[in-house]
């Protein structure tokens, strides 16, 4: 289908309103263009081995650290595992009320945990407590094998959504980040999938808190303190993941959101926590003092109906289907962007919802900086043959 440029318009002309969200691969590699200029000559994170900081609603980079290089994630890895637990819970596909039963095998997973017992039920929302705030391996396993039976068959989910999303660094071989060769991924595309869990919003529920407690009312209540003491301790700070083995030294992958803008900071292979921590909140204060977020789309928001031929519903709603916002340099003006958008044309029935029908594109200089999918608002059947012809009738005699 060829496509249809609508409008171009200065985005000084638009009125503010909640943004959207936009595609992570598209905004990436416009972003590594301007990479240079915007990050300059600052050395954000000098003791980490890799290192990549994005905006979360435009996916821009605003710095880059070897952020390609393939390294042991540690338990950075559960970002995946949540992600696809969010998704589940989306889909109807298990509830936060469900009990979990916890495998032998899960029950025997080492390093960070809550300490299941074989046979222990417990809530899907007090295992993704346990995975966000304590690092749990046994819960990750348990939820694994609630969610698709065995924890490989839940690995196969994750590294075929590690394809869809672009992450061509990755290798997942467990749903944990416990060590074992060729377990890999990278700066990159941590903060791809990052970006990609905070689309579910009320992730933040659960990472953003700094304590909790497991098994509260029994006789063994479990203390949980968030292994992420930036939540307690920077400004605006609500997620994601640390992580550590020997292996991979520390890691950690950071969001946190001051006013519109949001941003995710990664850093792998700092040499203590405290570097860790201090690198990543240097990033972060790098973005938030550097760059404005101005509101673009709010999540849903119709953009165009346009009509559809051979559909029982003759029209559909085009719509964002995520924040979406512009990214602007302090002291530049909006009018020095424009909006672009693209849709395609001549579309038939039968149409499914989400299914992309087109794009905006934020450009500057020509350049396209910024874009956003548009998408159906619900799906759209194809006519019968009976509807068609009622249908060309009222319209040969004006009806």
């Amino acid at each position: 289908m060829k496509k249809l440029p609508i409008v171009l318009l200065c985005l000084s002309l638009m009125i503010p309103s909640l943004g959207g969200f936009a595609s992570a691969q598209e905004k990436a590699k416009s972003a590594t263009d301007q990479k240079q200029e915007q990050q300059g000559d600052a050395d954000l994170a000098p003791n980490a081995v890799s290192a990549v900081l994005i905006d979360r609603d435009t996916g821009t980079i605003l710095y880059e650290k070897n952020g390609h290089k393939a390294l042991p994630p540690a338990s950075i890895t559960k970002v995946m595992t949540m992600l696809l637990i969010m998704e589940a819970l989306d889909k109807g596909e298990i509830k936060l009320t469900d009990k979990v039963r916890t495998s032998e095998y899960a029950a025997s997973m080492g390093g960070s945990q809550i300490f299941l017992e074989p046979g222990e039920e417990m809530s899907v929302e007090d295992m993704l407590k346990g995975i966000a705030l304590a690092s749990g391996n046994d819960a990750s396993v348990a939820m694994a094998e609630h969610i698709a039976g065995t924890e490989k068959a839940f690995i196969d989910k994750m590294n075929a959504r590690a394809k869809q999303l672009g992450m061509n660094d990755t290798t997942f071989l467990n749903t944990n980040g416990l060590p074992v060769s060729g377990h890999v991924s990278s700066a990159h595309d941590i903060a791809l999938m990052s970006r990609e869990l905070l689309k579910h919003e009320g992730i933040t529920k659960y990472t953003g808190l700094y304590q909790d407690y497991l098994r509260k009312n029994s006789k063994k209540p479990f203390w949980l303190v968030n292994t992420n003491r930036l939540v307690r301790f920077y400004t605006g700070a609500d997620g994601l993941k640390t992580g550590y083995t020997s292996e991979a030294k520390y890691c950690l992958t950071a969001t946190a959101k001051r006013g519109n803008m949001r941003v995710i900071a990664v850093v792998m292979g700092a040499p203590d926590s405290k570097t860790r921590n201090q690198e990543v909140a240097s990033m972060m204060d790098y973005a938030f003092n550097q760059y404005d977020s101005q509101p673009l789309y709010k999540e849903n928001q119709v953009i165009k109906t346009v009509p559809i031929e051979k559909g029982k519903q003759e029209t559909v709603n085009i719509v964002v289907p995520y924040r979406f916002s512009m990214l602007v340099k302090k002291g530049e003006k909006a009018d020095q962007y424009q909006k672009e958008i693209n849709l395609k044309a001549d579309l038939k029935a039968p149409i499914t919802k989400g299914v992309k029908i087109g794009e905006v594109l934020i450009k500057k200089d020509g350049k396209t900086v910024s874009s956003v999918d548009l998408v159906a608002a619900n799906s759209v059947e194809k006519a019968g043959w009976w509807e068609l012809f009622k249908r060309s009738t009222r319209k040969m005699f004006g009806g």
